[in-house]
């Protein structure tokens, strides 16, 4: 039997909802989505949200109309779906290597700006023949390794001696660099968030000026995160920023200092409390298949006495107080300790507004890893 359509869940209170169900309160999502975007009216830098947060158009079309420039993405099947639902300057902030991967991103750039991460010559050699082969310009950003130790060309040199590599290939445009400080995103002290980030940053910084003096324009300086978006984003040579989380936040960022106290957190999960075998034990129909726990086990909302022991595949177990009083049946919201791998485990939202379903929103690019 198939599931119900999605609309039939309009206009019902949220409780009435099945659960496992992944909420969104809209309100608060709107106002981080305004709140992130008035900042870049302050800076020079411009916003480009990264979807791999929420995976999904509508909420990139938002966020494009409270002022964002484009979308981040993290895997060609993220970029699909966005260039689908009409979105056109798309940064796949990753590389893509291999012919397979490489002919889907040509043949996007026939649809979109396409601009893509590279760090190594032999991969933009293999980008600009597929890109001249179907008669198009892929646009090209070199990361530079700043301190995460992941991908990334290192700073100076090197970085130099790819951009004119890139300079002198066909079908491949050059367009500037990209740094991500991910090792400092979630370091819970601002001042020390804040060293660390501009330690970072400047290598980005100082690579740019070596290009520039060796004849290079830089034209895109693009990183950050939400967790620096503030001080990345305050850099006058950056132009963009790739803040994604702040649009749902999730526990771990609400514990880091200038960032939890900025942004509310507008995801939940719904669940049901399916046994209280004993007084003192809680169990809910919420596991590993539905929440991610890579940062902690994520904790009921607003019940004093409750709190998350562990997670199995299929079941939450939590441990209560005397002072407790659930039953099987009752309803029960976690707030997520990561918000961008728990909405990965899911195939929809539910839109919430005061207490009642306004929206059902597919997530279209739920588990698109390739």
């Amino acid at each position: 039997m198939s599931s119900p359509r999605p609309d039939v869940f309009i206009g019902i209170p949220k409780e009435e909802l099945d659960t496992p169900a992944l909420l969104i309160d809209l309100d608060m999502m709107e106002t981080n989505i305004q709140k992130m975007a008035d900042f870049f009216k302050t800076v020079n830098a411009e916003l480009r949200p990264h979807v791999k947060t929420h995976k999904t158009p509508i909420i990139a079309h938002k966020q494009i109309e409270a002022g964002a420039i484009g979308v981040t993405c993290a895997k060609l099947g993220e970029a699909e779906p966005m260039i689908r639902a009409g979105i056109r300057d798309v940064l796949i902030a990753n590389q893509i290597v291999g012919a397979q991967k490489i002919a889907r991103l040509v043949n996007l750039a026939k649809h979109s700006e396409i601009m893509v991460a590279v760090d190594d010559p032999h991969n933009v050699d293999q980008i600009s023949a597929a890109a001249t082969a179907k008669g198009v310009t892929v646009r090209a950003l070199i990361e530079v390794n700043t301190g995460m130790n992941r991908c990334g060309t290192e700073p100076g040199q090197p970085t130099l001696a790819l951009a004119r590599h890139i300079l002198e290939s066909e079908g491949i445009q050059f367009e500037g660099l990209m740094g991500y400080e991910g090792h400092t995103v979630i370091t819970v002290n601002f001042i020390e968030r804040k060293v660390s980030t501009e330690k970072s940053v400047d290598l980005l910084i100082d690579t740019k000026h070596l290009l520039e003096e060796n004849g290079v324009p830089v034209k895109i300086m693009s990183g950050g995160g939400t967790g620096t978006y503030d001080i990345t984003g305050a850099y006058p040579e950056m132009t963009e920023i790739q803040a994604g989380s702040y649009v749902f936040m999730d526990s771990t960022y609400q514990g880091v200092e200038g960032v939890g106290d900025q942004f509310g957190c507008s995801l939940r999960l719904l669940t049901t409390v399916v046994s209280h075998p004993q007084p003192t034990r809680v169990i809910v129909d919420a596991g590993l298949k539905v929440l991610a726990q890579e940062f902690g086990a994520p904790q009921p909302v607003g019940i004093e006495g409750l709190h998350t022991q562990g997670l199995s595949e299929e079941h939450g177990n939590m441990t209560a107080d005397a002072s407790v009083d659930v039953k099987p049946g009752d309803k029960i919201e976690l707030l997520p300790t990561h918000c961008c791998t728990t909405v990965n485990l899911h195939d929809r939202y539910y839109g919430i507004r005061n207490g009642i379903v306004e929206a059902v929103w597919e997530i279209e690019a739920r588990g698109k890893s390739q």
